[in-house]
């Protein structure tokens, strides 16, 4: 039976009343997808399982950090483990916005303009060092990472699905490089960094890939069309009215700190929403908890917001600020804690946590 179809199977209860496919089945692929990855990238499963929850959550990547720990590899594993189209973009300053997207060329023959697709056609696109081209042309992955649609010359061509761009960026090096504008840090689900590993790890990447090619034998493990059907039974797992009410409340307090100049956007609370989705899909469960919020509020969260400058100068980090708000906000208990336990006021609302100032 395809994946498809057990999840479809379980859709219905017995009584007939429908009901969240069945998580186990996410839960099952994705570990078949996460043990293949890891065989490229050894010592990094957080890193790894962050990766494969943004993909689940239909969104996009950016991977920030050094040279050579993985980055790049990371993106090749993580396409080539699904089998679907793959692309790589090598981001330089004299790229165009027509060598991502494509280009309208005239066809002598039929006296007609041919479109010729760029490489942004492709289930997984890897954008290598994405801040070295100008703004100009990452402004061309704007409407393809939101829209998931190409507009060449008036006519729009859609992207097939499922649909990723994973961009990697180097914090160090900044020598003709350009910094990502908010408008396209926003439109990235999440950013995470994998650091160095540890002596176990790296050793362990010398005796397995010292002498061989990791990628020469990493087969595909699933398919675009797997992947397709478990973004969809993600949408279906559930979240609470109060754990919609915590997102939107924990977001709303990265606003109203004095020491961030932009907070998170609306866009971050839908993908804080479905990114914890993922997450508890990952964990085998139909609901989403408390934990997968807070799991998730970082990684989605943190490169989005612009700090002042007496932020930076007390040496305060976006990561520190986000860690901070989740601290204040009261979180959701279970339904059988009384109503002071659950952080509500008296008309089941969250309360404004003290200290926190509010816009």
């Amino acid at each position: 039976m395809s994946t498809r179809e057990l999840l479809v199977s379980d859709q219905v209860r017995n009584d007939g009343e429908p009901r969240s496919p069945h998580a186990a089945v996410v839960q099952a692929v994705a570990q078949r997808i996460m043990d293949n990855v890891e065989r490229v990238l050894v010592g990094k499963p957080d890193a790894v399982r962050t990766a494969l929850i943004t993909m689940l959550a239909e969104g996009h990547l950016l991977l920030e950090d050094v040279p050579g720990v993985g980055k790049t590899s990371l993106a090749k594993a993580l396409a080539r483990s699904i089998d679907g189209t793959v692309t790589r973009i090598q981001f330089t300053p004299d790229l165009l916005p027509s060598d991502i997207t494509g280009v309208s060329v005239f066809d002598r023959n039929t006296g007609n303009f041919e479109f010729r697709t760029g490489p942004v056609f492709a289930n997984v696109v890897v954008g290598d060092e994405i801040n070295r081209a100008s703004p100009k042309t990452q402004s061309a992955l704007l409407e393809c990472m939101e829209e998931r649609q190409v507009t060449v010359d008036g006519h729009s061509y859609p992207l097939s699905g499922p649909f990723m761009v994973i961009a990697t960026q180097n914090p160090v090096e900044m020598e003709g490089t350009y910094p990502l504008p908010e408008a396209q840090r926003d439109r990235f689900t999440a950013r995470i960094s994998l650091g160095y590993p540890d002596v176990a790890a790296e050793l362990a990447m010398v005796d397995e890939h010292a002498d061989t090619d990791p990628f020469a034998s990493l087969e595909p493990v699933s398919t675009a069309a797997e992947v397709r059907t478990l973004c969809e039974a993600v949408r279906c797992i559930h979240v609470s009215a109060d754990l919609r009410r915590y997102v939107v409340e924990l977001v709303s307090a990265t606003r109203a700190l004095p020491e961030v100049r932009l907070g998170a956007s609306p866009r971050a609370t839908l993908q804080l929403i479905r990114t914890s989705r993922a997450r508890a899909a990952l964990a085998g469960r139909d609901y989403v908890v408390p934990d997968d919020i807070q799991e998730m509020a970082r990684p989605v969260l943190s490169h989005r917001l612009v700090l002042t400058a007496q932020a930076f100068l007390a040496r305060r980090s976006p990561n520190d600020v986000v860690g901070a708000v989740m601290a204040l906000m009261p979180v959701p208990q279970a339904p059988q804690q009384s109503p002071a336990k659950e952080g509500r006021d008296h008309h089941g609302a969250f309360s404004w946590p003290r200290g926190l100032p509010r816009r």
